[in-house]
């Protein structure tokens, strides 16, 4: 890297660059065409190429992400303080003209050594999943969980964990309220994840509103499920409880130890897209090269999941011409709408997400953190859209609707179907996901070199011209097939840094 200064332009038509040097840059650096900062500019930030006049447009990615709200001299450090944020798309005024669809080349011959499980989806982990129906049993699923670690696992060698679902829900809620189905569906399809292989368990108190019955797989019955109730009477204090539970345990692992690695193929994955702390530089190299990985999945068969839905509104134009017919352009336009109408009774809007850390890494508002993020979702054509808690019905590219809070979002993709996740950060998180193996992409050396045992693929090298984006792409696509694999294991696993999940609420508490 050089100590030249350095500024990145996304189109031609941009009139703001970011800096690109690690130190940012001094006022009086000079910049492209003889521009000379008239004062100090971060790591990240943006710096004017033009003279701006009050209610200019401010142009970053091809697209206006804001007005200034004075004058700005060309040189002078643009942000949050001296632009306003234009109005989101309106939504109705979006028409569907499908883009033609470009012919591209399936990847043909790409393997991964997967578990495969009877209902034809694969997992890349093989985890006894405990599942539970009321946050009254999380005290005695957590203790469970540590003594079939301490004492069932080691005899068990294939499976790889024990994992319980704990969360808010199940009672002191109006159950049948029209948005406790999110929660709900949630539950209940994260129990079906691949990663579990059908050997899921059912702990529930007895007497919740939310029924453990609600929550099994439409063609299994309660007589062949694995329910075990707290209350039950012939469970004589705690010790019979642990005693019940344990043996419930030790039938599924004997199953979860037959399963084998086998060779599946690439189309098999289902791979999870997510940003979380992101800055300035996220739209310029860890989205696109993970958009690329994306695309490649994509042409592989496989299927991909990009989310978030306040980091997708300001984008929607860009994508509703991307989707494969009128009914999946209409989709996005209604979760979009929906999340407008969620946000409006909460009495808040799209700008309550962008965080201190976003603009302290040179995101100046939502639109332009909207504008990069999307570039996570490559090129493909947007096949579905699945709202809040809803499981994978199309191969391809998916739209899953989530907030775009981190854990939220994963454990709705992971209700959705993942089986792999790639997260993309600027500013850093220790996130994971212990239910699946999150590939932390950190869209710059900086932080990649700080957080070298925390981060697993650095797309960094992008911002100077080191490594193209298809290059990283690649390598990033062959890095997803080798953690699906277990042939590499993710930072967090090998730290063993998991977040817990948290379900998305929209109903009402009683």
């Amino acid at each position: 890297m050089t100590d030249e200064p350095i500024v990145l332009k996304t189109t031609s038509i941009d009139n703001v660059a970011i800096v690109a040097n690690l130190a940012g840059l001094p006022q009086g650096a000079v910049v492209l065409n003889g521009i000379v900062l008239e004062e100090a500019i971060p790591m990240g930030h943006k710096v004017a190429l033009q003279s701006f006049e009050t209610g200019d447009d401010v142009i970053r990615y091809g697209q206006v992400i804001g007005y200034a709200n004075r004058p700005i001299r060309a040189g002078c450090w643009v942000n949050e303080w001296n632009i306003s944020m234009p109005k989101p798309p309106n939504l109705t005024d979006i028409p569907y003209i499908q883009k033609p669809i470009p012919a591209l080349e399936r990847l043909e011959g790409f393997t991964f050594q997967g578990y495969k499980n009877p209902d034809g989806s694969v997992g890349t982990k093989n985890v006894l999943g405990i599942t539970t129906s009321v946050q009254c049993v999380a005290g005695i699923t957590d203790f469970i969980c540590q003594k079939i670690r301490r004492e069932l696992l080691p005899r068990y060698p294939n499976v790889d964990d024990v994992v319980a679902f704990n969360h808010s829900y199940g009672c002191g809620v109006a159950i049948d309220a029209p948005g406790a189905i999110v929660p709900i569906r949630t539950i209940k399809h994260i129990a079906q994840n691949p990663n579990f292989g059908g050997e899921i368990m059912i702990i529930g108190l007895g007497c919740e509103k939310l029924r453990p019955e609600r929550l099994l797989p439409n063609d299994q019955s309660p007589a062949e499920s694995s329910i075990l109730y707290l209350q039950d009477e012939a469970f004589d204090g705690f010790g019979d409880m642990v005693a019940g539970i344990m043996d419930l345990a030790e039938k599924h692992l004997r199953k979860l130890n037959e399963r084998q690695r086998t060779t599946c193929p690439a189309s098999d994955l289902v791979v999870g897209m997510q940003c979380g702390g992101s800055d300035a530089f996220s739209g310029l190299t860890g989205n696109p090269v993970s958009g690329f990985a994306a695309d490649l999945i994509v042409r592989a068969g496989g299927t991909v999941f990009f989310s978030e839905v306040t980091e997708v509104r300001d984008a929607i134009h860009l994508l509703v011409p991307r989707a494969v017919d009128e009914t999946v352009a209409q989709a996005l336009k209604d979760e979009m709408a929906w999340y407008d109408a969620y946000l409006q009774q909460g009495q808040a809007d799209r700008s309550a997400n962008t965080t201190p850390g976003n603009k302290g890494g040179g995101l100046s508002n939502i639109v332009e953190k909207a504008l990069g993020s999307v570039a996570k979702s490559g090129t493909s054509p947007i096949v579905d859209v699945l709202s809040p808690g809803e499981k994978i019905r199309r191969k391809g590219l998916n739209f899953v609707a989530t907030p775009a809070s981190d854990f939220v979002c994963g454990t709705l993709q992971l209700a959705a179907g993942m089986n792999m996740h790639v997260f993309i950060t600027g500013r850093g998180t220790p996130y994971g996901l212990s239910m699946v193996p999150v590939i932390k992409v950190s869209s710059n050396s900086k932080l990649a070199n700080r957080w070298h045992d925390l981060i697993d693929f650095d797309a960094g090298p992008v911002a100077f011209g080191a490594k193209s984006i298809d290059q990283m792409g690649w390598e990033l696509f062959h890095l997803i097939l080798d953690i699906a694999s277990g042939t590499r294991n993710v930072a967090t696993d090998l730290l063993g840094i998991h977040n817990d999940l948290v379900l998305f609420n929209p109903g009402p508490l009683t």
